[in-house]
């Protein structure tokens, strides 16, 4: 891969490491749909501020996730 520019390969790494962060959060917030007993939309419409709180923490982590993936991979 000595052909490809470096700032192309820091790019796609950036790029593919925010897809994946994505998949992720997304994956954390299906599993934790499965793991709590009751259904999370119908919480947050009754005002459940626990709730909202805890899948705040799940984006603001994926957030913060794809923020290193991408800052680390433009050095």
């Amino acid at each position: 891969m000595d052909f490809l520019n470096p700032a192309i390969l820091n790019l796609a790494y950036a790029a593919m490491g925010g897809l994946m962060m994505l998949a992720g959060g997304w994956i954390a917030y299906r599993l934790f749909l499965n793991v709590v007993g009751f259904n999370v939309r119908d919480e947050l419409k009754a005002g459940n501020v626990a709730v909202g709180l805890a899948v705040m923490g799940i984006f603001i982590a994926t957030g913060l996730g794809m923020g290193l993936v991408i800052g680390l991979s433009l050095n």
